[in-house]
C-alpha cells in the first residue's frame, strides 16, 4: 500500500503522524511510505531520518493526498486540506467529528473513507489511539492550570501545593477516565487537595483505591458539581463519551458562584467542552476571561510537546496501520472490531451513531458498507 503523511497544518501544531521508527516498519512490510517535507521537523525528525528508513520525501500536501492510498494524520482535517481528498482514499486520524458539522460534511462529499482514532475501541470499552494523547493531555492539564494561577496572568495567585504552613490549592477534577486519573496524579504529586468526579461508583472505587491521600472522590452529579465549583482553584473538565458531544456539566451560571482568578482547563473541548463557556483556542492565545475566570481551551494541547506525544502516538497507531496496509481497509475492519468501531464516514456515508445524532443525518449501518461478498 501507498501511505502518506502529510505536514500537519492546524494552528500551533507540531506533532507528525509517524515517526522514522514506524516508518521503517511500514518498509519493512514492502509498503511504500510518502512524507511530506519537513513534516516531522517539529517533533524533532529531521527528513533525513525518514529517508534512512526508505520513506520517501515530496515537497507538497497536493503531491502527498495524490499518490497515497492511506493518509495518516494526527488532527482532523481543515478546510485547506478538504478539496486533497480524494473518492475512496483511507484518512486515518483524529476526527472528533461530532464537535464540528462543516467537517464531516466536507467528508461525506469528499466519498473518502474516514477511520477516526477516537473511535477505535477494544473490547473492554477503552480507546486504545485516545489513551495515549489523553494520557499527554491530562498530565498537562494541570502542569497548564498551574502556571494560570499565577496573578500576572489573572489567576487567584495560588501555588498548587502550598508551603508549609499555608494551605494547597483546591483541584477538581470531571471524569475519572485516562485524562481525569493523570490529571489527579499529577496534581497530587504536587500537593494539592484533589477531587476527582465520576457518574461510575465502581470507578470511584477503583480510584479511590490507587490514589494518594490527598485525592478525595465524590459521585458526580449537578448538586455536588455545584457545590464543588465555588471552592475549587483549578477545576480540569476530562469527560468522554466516545463520537458523541461531551456534555455540559458546567453551566454560564455556576461561573458568577466560583471565586475570581479560578481557571478552568477543559480537555473535552474538541468534542464540544464539558464546561458551557469553553471555545477552542490555540497555543498562542491559549486564554480568555469571562466572569473574572480564565479559561484554557486548547483543542490540541498534546501538539505543545510533540516529541513526546508524536512518539507515544504512533507506539499505539503502528499495529492498527500495519493491519490496514497489509489487509486493505475493508478486510481488516472485517477481521478487527476494534478497526471497525473506528469508521465514522464511508464514501459518502455517516456509519457511526453518535456523529449522525448529533446532526440528525441518515445513518448507515457499518455492515452495509463493507463488501462482504468480495471478503467471502
Amino acid at each position: 500500500m501507498i501511505i502518506g503523511v502529510p505536514k500537519e497544518i492546524k494552528t500551533d501544531e507540531n506533532r507528525v503522524a509517524l515517526t522514522p521508527a514506524g516508518a521503517a516498519e511500514l518498509v519493512a512490510h514492502g509498503h511504500t511510505v510518502y512524507v511530506e517535507k519537513e513534516a516531522g521537523f517539529g517533533s524533532g525528525f529531521p527528513d533525513e531520518e525518514y529517508v534512512r528508513t526508505g520513506a520517501k520525501i515530496l515537497n507538497t500536501a497536493k503531491e502527498i493526498y495524490d499518490i497515497a492510498e492511506m493518509i495518516v494524520k494526527v488532527k482532523e482535517p481543515i478546510e485547506p486540506e478538504y478539496k486533497l481528498i480524494r473518492e475512496n482514499q483511507l484518512v486515518f486520524t483524529y476526527f472528533h467529528f461530532a464537535s464540528y458539522q462543516p467537517l464531516t460534511e466536507a467528508m461525506i462529499d469528499s466519498k473518502a473513507v474516514c477511520l477516526a482514532y477516537e473511535t477505535v475501541e477494544k473490547a473492554d470499552r477503552s480507546l486504545p489511539l485516545l489513551v495515549p494523547m489523553s494520557e499527554v493531555a491530562g498530565r498537562m492539564s494541570v502542569q497548564q492550570g498551574a502556571k494560570y494561577l499565577e496573578k500576572p496572568i489573572k489567576g487567584r495567585g495560588i501555588l498548587l501545593g502550598g508551603v508549609p504552613g499555608v494551605k494547597p490549592a483546591n483541584v477538581l477534577i470531571l471524569g475519572g477516565g485516562i485524562v481525569g486519573t493523570q490529571a489527579a496524579k499529577m496534581a497530587a504529586g504536587l500537593g494539592a487537595n484533589v477531587t476527582i468526579m465520576d457518574v461510575s461508583l465502581p470507578r470511584l472505587r477503583y480510584l479511590d483505591d490507587i490514589m494518594a491521600a490527598n485525592v478525595t472522590t465524590l459521585m458526580s452529579n449537578r448538586y455536588n458539581i455545584a457545590q464543588a465549583v465555588t471552592q475549587s482553584d483549578l477545576i480540569i473538565g476530562a469527560v468522554l463519551i466516545p463520537g458523541a458531544k461531551a456534555p455540559h456539566l458546567i453551566t454560564r451560571d455556576m461561573l458568577k458562584t466560583m471565586r475570581p482568578g479560578t481557571v478552568v482547563v477543559d480537555v473535552a473541548v474538541d468534542q464540544g467542552g464539558c464546561i458551557e463557556t469553553c471555545k477552542p483556542t490555540t497555543h498562542s492565545n491559549p486564554t480568555y476571561i469571562i466572569d473574572d475566570v480564565v479559561h484554557y481551551c486548547v483543542a490540541n494541547m498534546p501538539g505543545a510537546v510533540p516529541y513526546t506525544s508524536t512518539v507515544a502516538l504512533t507506539n499505539a497507531t503502528l499495529p492498527y496501520m500495519l493491519q490496514l496496509a497489509n489487509k486493505g481497509w475493508e478486510r481488516a475492519c472485517a477481521e478487527n472490531k476494534e478497526l471497525l468501531l473506528g469508521l465514522n464516514v464511508v464514501k459518502g456515508k455517516v456509519v457511526y451513531q453518535g456523529v449522525a445524532e448529533a446532526f440528525d443525518l441518515p445513518y448507515t449501518p457499518v455492515s452495509e458498507v463493507l463488501n462482504t461478498a468480495a471478503l467471502a
